[in-house]
């Protein structure tokens, strides 16, 4: 289905297909894997990652690993950092804040790690943050989306930067939760409208900017319950909100427990749509129970309808990887090739060595990035560190799968 908000995802169909930077250098050390032979004899430079890769959410974290991995193995078979052979190195840090702050100090103690792509989970990040802002060690996340990570707790009224190492490639839930919050009043024409959160901060904080949208248009908010991220058994809640009567269902949590949630709901006879964002995009909320005309609002374009993400996709495909790289596989693709590309250019000038100095150069490169041409369309960053792409699309389950049914910016009134 095409609406008008369309128009702005027709014109990234405009983009034109570029993966990966830089050409083959002089041929002196064979890089392992390489397409050709590349000047390898300045050593390896490794590219974290952090993410969830065992657990509930792995799908979305193993499709972010893979995606690096898809990344670095392009720029090694383009010698994109000349003298240099890249390297991946996965953490998984189990969606546990503690984990990945750990792992992030690792990488943060390693002069040869120039860059983390990660963390998925915002609770993540936010252990992370203060763990290796004074090291200058570049984090771009392919997946957080609470906006005081980057603006801070008084982000819609007094927003401030909070570190400078620190950016994303995915919009905001301040952005995310209205647009979803249109679309289900203005397209589907719900007026009723209970909230299901897990208690966690990124899901309220969410679940609150939906909710102000909301009552922007003139619907009502029936009820907001609150389950825990390890129940199995949402039948007292939701026959709570059942009573409530209403016409739609919002979720603030993912899909390890928004799956569930709505079979839950049908089995007790509320067949109203269950509606999520960025968490409940991928196959696995159908597959836990997600139902037909269930509806997701996620970060930026269908990647299969982007040239540029087109490539991605069949790119990705031909490496045999045994996971889908889910719904922010695409992200980190393009997180990494931000660190690479950055990497390339500071070391043009001197060899590597982790330096203060040279992660601070690296962080001013990174701000400085600019393309149109990643998977997603446009890749840069404000002021704050935020994605300049403020594309948002929402998908609805059909015929078992998810389809796009709308994209577009999410313009404030």
């Amino acid at each position: 289905m095409r609406t008008k908000s369309g128009a702005a995802l027709s014109g990234l169909l405009a983009i034109g297909v570029v993966l990966g930077t830089g050409a083959c250098g002089a041929s002196k050390t064979e890089s392992p894997g390489a397409a050709g032979s590349c000047d390898t004899s300045k050593g390896t430079l490794v590219v974290g990652v952090i993410a969830p890769m065992s657990g509930k959410l792995s799908a979305i974290g193993l499709g972010i690993r893979n995606s690096v991995q898809l990344a670095v193995e392009q720029a090694n078979e383009k010698c994109a950092v000349k003298g240099y052979q890249l390297k991946m190195d996965a953490q998984d840090d189990e969606a546990n804040p503690d984990k990945g702050a750990a792992a992030a100090q690792r990488f943060a103690d390693d002069a040869n790690v120039v860059g983390i792509v990660g963390s998925y989970n915002s609770g993540v990040a936010r252990a992370i943050q203060p763990k290796i802002a004074s090291t200058k060690l570049v984090q771009i996340s392919p997946g957080n989306t609470d906006p005081a990570l980057t603006r801070g707790a008084e982000y819609a009224t007094a927003p401030k930067r909070q570190h400078e190492n620190y950016f994303r490639v995915v919009g905001t839930d301040d952005l995310q939760g209205p647009y979803n919050a249109r679309f289900l009043v203005q397209d589907e024409g719900k007026k009723r409208i209970a909230i299901i959160t897990d208690g966690k901060a990124v899901a309220e904080n969410m679940a609150t900017e939906f909710t102000k949208e909301i009552e922007k248009l003139g619907a009502t908010i029936v009820g907001r319950e609150k389950v825990n991220e390890n129940d199995s058994d949402f039948s007292s809640v939701l026959t709570k909100i059942k009573s409530l009567k209403p016409d739609a269902i919002f979720t603030g949590c993912d899909y390890s427990i928004s799956g569930p949630l709505a079979k839950q709901a049908k089995d007790l006879g509320l067949n109203v749509p269950v509606s999520g964002n960025d968490g409940i995009f991928d196959p696995q909320f159908i597959a836990l129970g997600g139902r037909e005309g269930d509806i997701a609002a996620s970060v930026g374009a269908p990647i299969d309808k982007l040239p540029t993400g087109s490539a991605f996709v069949e790119a990705y495909k031909k490496k045999n990887f045994p996971e889908g790289y889910g719904g922010f596989g695409s992200f980190a693709f393009d997180a990494a090739n931000v660190i690479i590309s950055s990497i390339g250019k500071v070391t043009a000038s001197a060899a590597w060595t982790g330096a203060p100095e040279q992660r601070t150069a690296l962080v001013k490169e990174v701000q400085a990035y600019s393309t149109d041409q990643g998977a997603n369309g446009v890749v840069g960053f404000d002021e704050y560190g935020d994605s300049k792409n403020k594309l948002f699309t929402v998908y609805k389950v059909t015929s078992g799968a998810w389809k796009d049914v709308k994209s577009g910016q999410f313009e404030a009134k």
